[in-house]
């Protein structure tokens, strides 16, 4: 074993967030295209149907072409929706660098509404230690942009 080997961590990101609307309204906006490119990036092929593949476009970096290769793991309507995200080229380091995770979307009652939970689960230190760096603070700000979309969810 190398030290990089015993260093080797994985994380994962959890952000949640509770919304007085309900887990049919939460859902819509978590599996409707026009919805997602609101809150996130505009989803190019998606469904929301195990076995889906489906793309994001992100900013490119090194001999990374920035896209962001998705496929539907997990559909149960108004409870979860867990897909994987992959990109990065073997040639960079740091933004860019290979990335092989799992998002899951959870939708839990709670007394005032509905618990959205996302953990991005995956991330391998140190080698994804820049996208790790760099999404935990952007989920941040992602899962609350989903707000405002409720209300005009029908």
């Amino acid at each position: 074993m190398t030290a990089a080997t015993t260093l080797s961590d994985t994380r994962s990101i959890v952000v949640e967030e509770v919304f007085p609307h309900a887990a049919a309204v939460i859902w819509k906006a978590l599996t409707d295209g026009d919805l997602i490119s609101r809150f996130l990036m505009p989803p190019i092929g998606f469904a929301p149907v195990p076995g889906t593949r489906f793309t994001f476009q992100t900013k490119p970096a090194g001999e990374w072409d920035g896209t962001i290769h998705c496929q539907v793991l997990e559909v149960v309507p108004n409870q979860r929706l867990t897909y994987s995200w992959k990109g990065g080229h073997e040639g960079n380091a740091g933004y860019g660098s290979p990335l092989d995770t799992v998002v899951t979307w959870t939708l839990s009652p709670t007394a005032n509404g509905t618990r959205l939970s996302l953990v991005h689960s995956g991330f391998q230190l140190p080698r994804n230690e820049t996208a790790y760096a760099n999404m935990s603070g952007g989920w941040k700000t992602v899962v609350p942009r989903i707000a405002p979309l409720l209300d005009q969810v029908h």
